[in-house]
């Protein structure tokens, strides 16, 4: 609820000005930057150490963008900063535009923001800029829920909530306490408010708190400090990562981002050959009225993904589709599932509701049922969003190299293959789906191989119809090339490769059976002769993928099932940030919820024993 006044946003709903209209930018550089020093700290990082600030209140992101110009301008090469932004009610993606337009000087890295603004999605989000140098995780959410969450601390802080007597929730007293739990040795805070109950408070929790100057119509400000001195945790300089499919390819890019050698090692002869090798992905984000666990995690892996997209695979028509994607609401569980979903407040800009008239006109095809609609749903080509994730020059590429042994050694791990060949490392990261088990470290873990198969229909004149993805039991995907693809079978404890006509004539009866419309356009194929492919996916009970490390320094990104396309990317980031010491992308109970596989087996194997 944003208004404008003289020219200035203002907030309707807490009665506040988001700037100064007289020094906006030279107050916010001033109470924050100067305030919390960060100058000489950037400049004082060293290649791969990082700082990391708080903000509560993220507002327009003017801070967030005045900290990384200044951190572009001083920092070394190799240092990174992590910003978390805390932000319970978002500006609409025309209200940030417009109120970043007023700093000319801005507008470079305002663009960029802009730009994976309109990715947002409730709850966690994680996006990159400046070649991966800066992260910004921005937490859409309560404050207290927030800090609750937060599964790591704080360098520096900038308390920046409208008024304290006019948004009181944000300097509650247990805010302020939780503000300082998480901060670490050393941590600072500078904020525009001099309450005296806001600066005893945080005296409570640990700071060394004064007043000093502020600038413009603000007399004064607070800084404080925390008693100590945060040690860096030394970084790594070089992994194995195993397997070349979205999973490792995307861990394989985190890590590169980060300054690592990377050496990517598969036992197929080229990228993404095994699951991620289907001419075409769907961007499907399937949720749940409840959002659990693993609905808020697939929602999170959702924005995030398609700001991946955004940086190394735009949307062409022919790499990459934003076409949107629509989820029918068939009668039964899925009917109901959708009813619970759409009842929740969603932003515009992520899905809908639409009956069956208005889905009928967005896809471009008569649908008996509504449903859901994604705008920014659709596909991905993966083998060329795989080639676009490694295209780096540190990452080197050990294409037919089968692993079958990892050894621990004094300073890492050492893998051996077959045929003799080593490869030595600091880290590694196991990302070979459930061929995994045949390595002794996974042997025990609940790993499934899953059997799917999509078929390759010829388009026609009435199926070229078809403009969005359309999701139910399976999927049918728009023309590209004169070819439809439609998925996908489902079978457990199958790792067979042979494209099967049964397998064809399935896809087809669920085609028939939620889109029949689109079943009749596509005529009477021969399932004998249809050409298909079929992968091997990976999956664990729960379905939550498995994103940990196994013991010091062996980690695994495995069992992203039929959601890789989605997950691979944030569970990359989760292991990046846990081997870097960084800040994590995701809540604390997300980042259990990844390891709970792991946990699961390792109390099944204590009660066999």
């Amino acid at each position: 609820m944003i208004d404008w006044k003289n020219g200035q946003p203002y907030s309707l709903r807490f009665g506040d000005a988001y700037y100064s209209a007289d020094s906006g930018l030279e107050e916010r550089r001033h109470v924050f930057l100067h305030g919390n020093r960060l100058h000489e700290r950037f400049a004082a990082l060293k290649a791969g150490e990082s700082l990391s600030i708080g903000e509560t209140g993220f507002g327009t992101g003017l801070n967030f963008l005045c900290a990384w110009q200044l951190f572009e301008r001083v920092a070394p090469p190799g240092a990174s900063l992590d910003f978390l932004g805390i932000e319970k009610f978002p500006l609409d993606d025309d209200d940030m535009a417009a109120a970043l337009r007023l700093w000319p000087e801005l507008q470079g890295l305002a663009k960029e923001l802009i730009s994976r603004w309109k990715r947002r999605v409730p709850g966690w989000n994680r996006w990159h800029f400046a070649a991966g140098r800066v992260r910004l995780t921005l937490a859409l959410c309560d404050v207290t829920e927030a800090l609750r969450e937060m599964p790591c601390g704080v360098d520096a802080w900038f308390l920046d909530g409208f008024a304290s007597a006019l948004n009181p929730e944000m300097w509650a007293e247990p805010v302020l306490g939780d503000i300082g739990r998480l901060s670490n040795p050393g941590a600072t805070l500078a904020t525009y408010t001099c309450a005296g109950r806001v600066r005893r408070a945080l005296g409570d929790a640990g700071f060394s708190m004064e007043r000093t100057e502020g600038l413009g119509c603000k007399r004064e400000m607070l800084r404080g400090c925390k008693p100590g001195t945060r040690a860096q945790q030394v970084s790594p300089s070089s992994v194995l990562v195993i397997g070349a499919g979205l999973a490792g390819c995307t861990v394989a890019s985190a890590l590169a981002q980060r300054g690592m050698t990377v050496t990517l090692a598969d036992a197929a002869p080229a990228l993404a050959s095994g699951a991620s090798g289907n001419p075409r992905g769907i961007l499907h984000a399937r949720l749940g009225g409840g959002m659990n666990a693993l609905h808020r995690f697939v929602l999170a892996s959702y924005g995030h993904a398609l700001a991946l997209f955004d940086e190394v695979q735009p949307a062409d028509g022919v790499s990459r589709a934003e076409c949107g994607l629509l989820q029918l609401a068939i009668p039964g569980g899925e009917e109901k599932r959708i009813a619970k979903l759409a009842a929740l407040p969603w932003p515009a800009h992520l899905l809908r509701a639409v009956d069956a008239g208005e889905a009928s006109a967005l896809v471009g095809m008569p649908m008996d049922h509504g449903g859901v609609w994604f705008p920014a749903g659709g596909w991905v080509v993966p083998p060329q969003l795989c080639a676009s994730l490694v295209d780096h020059a540190r990452i080197v590429q050990h294409m037919g190299m089968l692993v079958s042994d990892l050894i621990p050694t004094a300073n890492g791990w050492r893998a051996e293959t077959g045929d003799g060949r080593m490869v030595e490392a600091e880290r590694v990261v196991v990302c070979c789906g459930h061929r995994a088990r045949a390595l002794s470290q996974f042997a025990q873990l609940p790993l499934t191989a899953v059997r799917g198969q999509i078929s390759l229909l010829a388009a026609t004149a009435a199926s070229e119809e078809l403009r969005a993805v359309v999701c139910a039991g399976g999927y049918c995907a728009p023309a590209l090339a004169g070819r439809h693809v439609v998925g996908a079978t489902h079978l457990l404890n199958d790792d067979s490769l042979d494209v099967r006509p049964a397998d064809h004539a399935e896809n087809l009866a669920m085609l028939a059976a939620h889109v029949p419309a689109m079943r009749r356009a596509l005529g009477e194929p021969d399932v004998t002769r249809l050409p298909g492919r079929a992968g091997v996916r990976c999956s664990v009970p729960g379905a939550m993928p498995l994103v940990a490390e196994m013991s010091p320094g062996l980690y695994c990104s495995l069992a992203h099932g039929t959601r890789g396309l989605l997950t691979a990317g944030l569970s990359a980031e989760v292991i990046a940030a846990q081997m870097h010491g960084q800040m994590p992308p995701l809540p604390k109970t997300l980042l259990d919820a990844l390891q709970a596989p792991l946990i699961s087996s390792r109390s099944r194997m204590k009660t066999w024993g």
